[in-house]
């Protein structure tokens, strides 16, 4: 039996400038009907930069939604018709001042698919060369280098509370020049 639901109307509630919420109506697989209430989303990236001393850049920044600060990778939105790599080079300039030769991606995933259509990308940064950060005017941000082994305990100890950098972290082993 097909799992499957067929959207029978969808209703705009919100559209704002990252996110738009709507409201739709489902025929379930009994044919019974019932409201799913969907965020979405433009997507979003988030980067793996490691310098040459073996330390994983990152940013600590003030979350409303949860009301503290947390310690995150650099990451951003994709702009429209921007491609997901280019979107994470960016973002990694404007956020630690790290430019990179490229990226290298390791892998996307909804952080919350029972409700949101976000779709993350995870890149690994290549050939860092560090110069300014040009941060977006609303964003206050502080730069953290932490030795790459020190950020792996700390996920594997519950430290980061933040899913796409617990996450970068623990798939950043197998991206990694040489093993540590």
């Amino acid at each position: 039996m097909s799992s499957e639901e067929r959207t029978i109307k969808s209703d705009q509630i919100y559209e704002g400038r990252i996110l738009a919420l709507r409201v739709d109506t489902v025929e379930l697989p009994n044919q019974k009907y019932s409201k799913r209430e969907i965020v979405d989303h433009v997507g979003a990236v988030g980067v793996v930069a490691i310098n040459d001393k073996g330390e994983l850049a990152l940013i600590r920044q003030y979350r409303k939604a949860v009301e503290k600060s947390l310690l995150e990778i650099p990451a951003g939105l994709v702009d429209p018709n921007e491609e997901p790599g280019m979107a994470a080079k960016r973002e990694l300039k404007e956020e630690t001042g790290y430019a990179c030769e490229k990226v290298e991606f390791m892998t996307e995933f909804y952080p919350s698919p029972g409700f949101s259509t976000e779709k993350i990308h995870l890149f690994m940064a290549k050939g860092l060369k560090m110069e300014e950060p040009d941060p977006d005017e609303t964003e206050f941000l502080e730069l953290v280098h932490m030795p790459y082994e020190e950020a792996l305990r700390r996920v594997k100890l519950g430290e980061f509370t933040d899913a796409k950098t617990i996450l970068a972290i623990l798939i950043a082993q197998d991206f990694m020049e040489e093993k540590r």
